[in-house]
């Protein structure tokens, strides 16, 4: 037979063609073109490429070489659904032979066996599926693609629990007035110029860069910082350049204000600034509280500090539900300008509705000065509780 099939055939082999595995799919082609003799119709009719049906007929041609008295394994043509009792116990059994598992967490498994790997050792026990339905197997079964977490923390905190509960207790408080609660905390350097960067991108071509980054090949040294406004999951991230510093935390965070913190928050009397316990922002630098007490000038309302304790700054939320976001929009590719990082930086978003505004913050930040204790004393006042962690500044002083 050579030409097309009539209308109740094509709808038939259709249907049949979409409930085959990938394997005999391909073969089922194959064998659709050795009766139509027309690969283009067969092509159009399946939704298939060429190679796709060529494939088919080879693997069709080498089966009868190899198994010219056999088609299938023993024990071959058994449903091949994922939903199948028996097929689920073998892969089970499999699983159970390649795993891995945590001594302190005995229900939690891991395996190093690809979805290819498993679908080979199924079909050496008589069950021929695809790799797609390795995955619903995989799924059904609760084992998804996971990566590591680093979470457990190296060192103990004494008062860690504490200071959680008084972070979260603050919250409560500042929600139910209706008063601004930020979590703020700066990105790490992004290099901006020729140098290759980390992560992958889509492109339609080779992207090529030096096969060593060299410092003299980047145009600037960008610092994103970042005020997330909790309440309406909104993040600001203003980039500077230079040295991140007690000033530049500030200014970013009086930027914010000035600019919609404000006006979003009119009748506002506090604000609750949540940061991490180290660097330019640590709770140990007079020249950070002397910066607190300028912010509580020029923004003409209370502020108060609530450091996560060290070694947790992973809680703080503007770490995970943002800066991961703005690491992935920003992976890979060339980023040639500040300018360009804003841009970029500004298309972050989440399902759960995360709006990102990104703009650069000028201003020479240079590392250096230390501050005293007499610059801030008297004006920043601590709390009862943890109090090198939670204190406050009131702009009347």
């Amino acid at each position: 037979m050579t030409g097309k099939f009539d209308k109740e055939s094509e709808e038939n082999f259709k249907k049949l063609y979409k409930s085959l595995g990938e394997k005999d799919a391909r073969r089922f082609a194959g064998s659709l073109y050795q009766l139509s003799g027309n690969l283009g119709y067969i092509c159009s009719l399946l939704g298939v490429s060429h190679k796709t049906v060529h494939k088919g007929l080879e693997e069709m041609h080498e089966e009868s070489l190899s198994c010219p008295g056999r088609q299938r394994l023993e024990g071959g043509g058994r449903p091949a659904k994922w939903n199948d009792p028996e097929l689920n116990e073998t892969f089970i059994e499999i699983i159970d032979q390649h795993t891995a598992g945590d001594p302190m967490k005995p229900e939690i498994k891991w395996t190093n066996l690809s979805r290819a790997d498993i679908a080979a050792l199924l079909l050496e026990k008589g069950f021929e599926i695809s790799k797609n339905t390795v995955r619903k197997l995989l799924k059904n079964n609760d084992f998804k693609k996971r990566k590591i977490q680093k979470r457990k923390s190296l060192k103990t905190v004494v008062d860690r629990d504490e200071q959680f509960d008084e972070i979260n207790t603050a919250k409560k408080d500042f929600e139910n007035t209706g008063d601004p609660v930020i979590s703020t905390d700066t990105k790490k350097k992004e290099m901006v110029g020729e140098n290759a960067r980390d992560g992958v991108c889509y492109a339609n071509g080779q992207l090529d860069g030096p096969d060593h980054n060299f410092g003299a090949l980047d145009s600037a040294k960008a610092v994103p910082h970042g005020i997330y406004d909790i309440k309406n999951n909104h993040a600001y991230i203003n980039v500077g350049q230079g040295a991140e510093t007690a000033g530049f935390i500030i200014d970013s965070i009086l930027l914010w204000w000035k600019n919609y913190g404000n006006k979003d928050y009119p009748e506002a009397k506090r604000i609750l600034i949540l940061l991490d316990a180290g660097g330019a922002n640590s709770y140990r630098h007079h020249l950070f509280k002397t910066e607190i007490k300028r912010l509580s000038k020029e923004m003409g309302i209370e502020v108060f500090i609530k450091h996560y304790p060290s070694y947790a700054s992973k809680w703080n939320p503007i770490e995970h539900r943002v800066f991961c976001h703005i690491a992935r929009v920003i992976a890979g590719g060339f980023i040639r300008t500040v300018s360009e990082l804003v841009k970029l930086v500004s298309k972050a978003t989440t399902k759960t509705g995360l709006k990102v505004t990104a703009e650069k913050l000028n201003g020479d930040y240079q590392s250096g000065s230390r501050g005293k204790k007499e610059d801030w004393e008297g004006s920043i006042k601590f709390g009862d509780i943890l109090p090198k962690w939670n204190y406050g500044c009131s702009p009347v002083f």
